[in-house]
């Protein structure tokens, strides 16, 4: 009796062993709009490569690209009410909830990555993702999705006229649909998993984009003429949810913080160093790629200066004033 009762025992004890294991283990689903592939979700992989490793597999990374779980404004939704762990996207979009993050849109802003780090990686950027926290989100590092290009089915863009006229997918947020308002275009907000579908169905004319998501959603089937403008630079935020991040202990946090720090580096090398040859992957699929002439730069700004100027009032000249700041420093 005694030893089937020690049998029992021991029986007891490793399944209460193993289901204490399985208790502790952790799931967290990461987001974002990009197609596997995308410099964007390499990033995102390697992020999930560190944490199983620093964790010992008790926390587990499950990418989710392509917009699987929504767009982005759903996801932000999902992140807010705790369904949703984590998410990669456009900073900009935060503006929704905190007016300053519309700062990261304002175009021509940055010039290269040197004053694009001073800025994200700086006091302005980790104070913009502090301001999160009262919205149930933890800003955690920027990745990179490049700067922006303008894109068309309809007729090569070689003056800021050519752009008159045009039908352009863009971010729904109001200082996109403004710039594009003042080139004299006609801004159409739409979620990015729509995107695709509305250029093949003649729905929108154009859009504009990074080459990276261009060619990883193979945007060059249904777009013939791209235009080098380097009109806007978009960093992306991960973040993680509120309340997943206060459910974790002190140890699991900061392997989730260096983790993300860690990969955000990776990043942004894998997608600075594939930007040259995934344009002249665009140019072999059949886009024809044009850039404006100085003059015609010139004007595009001019153009774009009052949109601005709008929106440095709303933003808040404080904010703006510390981003031209910390850019004019890394001029230097």
């Amino acid at each position: 009796m005694k030893r089937i009762f020690l049998k029992s025992l021991l029986a007891l004890t490793a399944v209460a062993a193993i289901g204490s294991a399985h208790a502790q283990t952790r799931t967290i689903k990461f987001a974002n709009q990009n197609a596997k592939g995308h410099p964007i979700v390499q990033g995102m992989e390697k992020f999930a490569e560190i944490v199983e490793a620093k964790s010992g597999g008790k926390l587990k990374v499950n990418v989710f690209p392509g917009g699987a779980l929504g767009s982005d404004q759903a996801n932000l939704s999902a992140l807010q009410g705790g369904t949703l762990e984590m998410a990669s996207m456009n900073s900009g979009i935060f503006a929704s909830i905190v007016k300053d993050f519309a700062v990261y849109d304002f175009p021509f802003l940055f010039s290269n990555p040197k004053e694009v780090a001073a800025v994200v990686d700086g006091p302005v950027g980790q104070a913009l993702h502090a301001k999160l926290e009262e919205k149930g989100l933890v800003g955690l590092a920027y990745y990179e999705l490049g700067f922006r290009q303008i894109t068309n089915s309809k007729r090569p863009i070689t003056k800021v006229d050519d752009i008159a006229g045009l039908k352009l997918r863009v971010i729904p947020n109001p200082i996109n649909i403004d710039w594009v308002n003042a080139l004299g275009a006609n801004p159409t907000p739409l979620p990015f998993p729509e995107l695709y579908a509305a250029l093949e169905q003649k729905a929108v004319d154009g859009q504009e984009n990074p080459v990276a998501t261009i060619q990883g959603a193979k945007l060059f089937e249904v777009q013939k003429y791209m235009t080098l403008t380097n009109h806007q630079y978009n960093p992306q935020s991960v973040v993680v949810s509120k309340k997943f991040w206060d459910s974790l202990s002190a140890a699991e946090r900061k392997i989730v913080q260096d983790a993300a720090l860690e990969s955000a580096k990776f990043q942004r090398e894998q997608s600075r160093s594939a930007a040259a040859g995934i344009l002249e992957a665009l140019k072999k699929a059949g886009m024809q790629v044009s850039e404006l002439p100085p003059a015609e730069m010139a004007k595009l700004r001019d153009k774009i200066k009052p949109v601005i100027a709008k929106h440095t009032a709303s933003v808040g000249e404080a904010t703006v004033k510390a981003v031209l700041a910390d850019i004019e420093a890394a001029r230097k």
